[in-house]
């Protein structure tokens, strides 16, 4: 089999998945999604992996799906157009539903499924040559599967323009629109995304995990009776916790905690 998504692991439990595909522009055909969604499933039932990062090898982090493969699907069933569908749905809601953080770190063109990649990753980095688009209606398409996530990110108002024309827009769009946090050089690409990392393992893992559950209970959410007492009986359960217990007394006595000290 050829390995067109790498996965590996950092001695500080940093799992970095890197996108291979570089002749097709890292167009996300079956058997990359296949590969993707097999490292997310790995991660997720590992414990000791703090965080994870999305990048891609080439020119381009993604130019969305593969052509030859959307040729075909207009040759195919509905039930078959369905299941392929299905297939990407389910990865994009793992990353996005993923108990560890993650951070998208992308470059170049960053089209259709791939700007879902990004939207779905709780931090996203961009490179100042990328480039992003909804392309899908000059195709006669939708972008259906990663709506959920795109919405999320930059909201219905923005989401009414780009996915109506179809515009390329910059790195400073993107960041101003919410769809990526911050804009680096090509350069600086890499280390920014290494200081995030070392970021995310100065957190206790547990808080980490529960503070992302936390977003997903209380976003949009009205702010009432009921989520007030919510939020009070997250806090009270967690303070008599054994992470925040060993957290709290190392910073009352000036120490390291445990999860820093494996920090690279």
């Amino acid at each position: 089999m050829t390995v067109i998504a790498e996965f590996t692991l950092t001695p500080a439990q940093v799992a970095v998945i890197t996108l291979n595909r570089v002749g097709s522009q890292n167009a996300l055909n079956e058997a990359m999604i296949d590969q993707l969604q097999a490292h997310f499933d790995s991660i997720k039932n590992d414990t000791t992996i703090r965080a994870v990062i999305l990048n891609a090898k080439g020119k381009s982090f993604c130019a969305g799906a593969d052509i030859g493969e959307m040729r075909l699907s207009g040759q195919a069933s509905y039930e078959q157009n369905k299941m392929d569908a299905m297939k990407l749905a389910a990865l994009m809601n793992t990353i996005y539903s993923l108990p560890i953080p993650t951070i998208a770190s992308v470059h170049g063109p960053v089209f259709g499924g791939g700007l879902g990649l990004v939207a779905a990753a709780d931090i996203a980095i961009a490179a100042d040559n990328s480039v992003f688009c909804l392309s899908e209606v000059r195709l006669g398409l939708i972008p259906a599967i990663i709506s959920p996530y795109v919405l999320a990110a930059i909201g219905p108002r923005h989401a009414r323009r780009y996915f109506l024309t179809a515009e390329r827009f910059g790195v400073m769009e993107a960041q101003r629109i919410g769809l990526v946090h911050e804009t680096v050089s090509l350069g600086e690409l890499e280390g920014f995304t290494q200081h995030l990392a070392r970021s995310i393992l100065d957190g206790a893992p547990q808080a980490q995990k529960l503070a992302k559950s936390l977003i997903e209970n209380v976003a949009l959410k009205p702010v009432n009776a009921q989520l007030i007492e919510w939020t009070a009986d997250e806090i009270a359960r967690i303070r008599t916790s054994p992470e925040a217990q060993t957290g709290l007394s190392a910073f009352i006595d000036k120490k390291l905690p445990p999860w820093r000290e494996n920090s690279f």
